[in-house]
């Protein structure tokens, strides 16, 4: 008897991503531990410009690895199979396979949803966030309208979703309410954070340090930080913390991109580390003072996670989705409160009482971990089939 159909692995951001030589992002992280999960019983799909193909599973095995491995050599991987992949056909699928996208890939072109229903596939999405229907003044022009075709047509072809918090739910059904729109069953599954290594030393600097750790774009509000720095160096002079921002140059953030390059008030208390490996990203958190996420929006919120878990105190946004993935442990401000979070980067530079709160506080924490995602996952795609 044969088995059963193997998943229809959707991957084609990865694929872009890798040729771009881009960085993970936070989605990224989320699709390679897809990639990692399914890919033993998964055949790739790749989607460019509404072609969409289905990869034998020889040729899904040969991407797969050239993507996990990553590094400068995937492009030459990727354009020796090229010749190949331009002459596989559509590809053979069956009524009822399941077709798992967790990237939000090629969502916004109306050919992915025809091409779903076309095979009677039971697509599955994973929904990370509506940030640019919910703040589009912080995303590019044109990425609001786009994100709205991408959340129709998810919720018109999905025969399930997965959203990673509570808050991503909630804002999905109310976007399927205003529109009028049908809402899929739902799966809740809380992203998994970095597996920790068993022995973390520290970074070593010449002053303590605090860390921000995400894509310098507006919606994370690094400006808010510099800020606070620039009345801290006024205040401390040569004691001044460090503020070392871990992340790529994106989009809507004029003003930080600016003030780290030209503002000489600051410049001797920034570290900006575009690029960083997960040894050396923990390593920088756990040697912290404290993460700042002082975020206007966040879908999920992966590195006040991993802090708790190295034990690293979190500053973070009054937003929901952080509370509801750490609870009370961090210590929440308003993202517009440029006095409070100063007098609070101030406390936290010694271990006053909200500081060591927090440590006794995160002895007791238990970060959510990819083996009970995907084990929540698989249960519930083999009860909906």
């Amino acid at each position: 008897m044969p088995g059963p159909d193997p998943i229809l692995l959707d991957i084609s951001r990865l694929v872009w991503r890798r040729w771009a030589g881009r960085l993970p992002t936070g989605i990224d992280r989320v699709c390679l531990a897809y990639l990692d999960h399914f890919a033993p019983r998964a055949r790739a799909v790749l989607q460019w410009r509404g072609h969409v193909r289905v990869l034998s599973q020889r040729q899904s095995a040969r991407v797969f690895a050239l993507i996990a491995h990553g590094g400068p050599g995937f492009r030459a991987g990727f354009v020796a199979m090229l010749p190949a992949l331009l002459r596989t056909p559509a590809g053979r699928t069956h009524a009822g396979q399941i077709y798992l996208n967790p990237g939000h890939t090629g969502l916004d072109h109306p050919a992915l949803p025809r091409w779903i229903a076309a095979r009677e596939l039971y697509a599955v999405f994973l929904i990370h966030d509506l940030i640019p229907i919910t703040h589009p003044e912080f995303c590019r022009a044109g990425e609001a309208d786009r994100h709205v075709r991408r959340i129709r047509h998810a919720l018109v072809a999905a025969r399930a979703i997965i959203a990673n918090s509570a808050a991503t739910l909630r804002e999905l059904d109310a976007f399927a309410k205003t529109h009028a729109l049908p809402s899929p069953p739902q799966l809740l599954a809380w992203l998994g954070g970095p597996t920790p290594t068993t022995q973390i030393t520290p970074t070593q600097f010449d002053r303590r340090w605090f860390i921000i750790v995400g894509t310098i774009e507006g919606r994370k509000n690094h400006a808010l930080l510099l800020q606070a720095w620039q009345r801290l160096a006024q205040i401390m002079g040569p004691a001044t913390p460090l503020l070392v921002i871990v992340g790529q140059r994106g989009w809507e953030a004029e003003l930080a991109h600016a003030m780290i390059d030209r503002d000489p008030a600051i410049r001797a208390h920034i570290i900006e580390r575009g690029s960083t490996d997960d040894v050396a990203l923990a390593a920088l958190i756990r040697g912290a003072r404290a993460l700042l996420m002082p975020s206007f929006a966040e879908g999920f919120g992966l590195p006040v996670i991993e802090a708790l878990q190295l034990g690293t105190p979190v500053i973070a946004s009054d937003l929901p989705v952080f509370r509801e993935i750490a609870g009370s442990i961090p210590t929440y401000l308003d993202p517009t409160d440029g006095p409070g979070w100063l007098a609070m980067i101030l406390a936290f530079c010694d271990d006053g009482a909200e500081r060591m709160r927090q440590v006794s506080a995160m002895t007791q924490y238990r970060a959510p971990i990819w083996a009970d995602h995907f084990a929540a996952v698989d249960t519930w795609l083999a009860q909906r089939r």
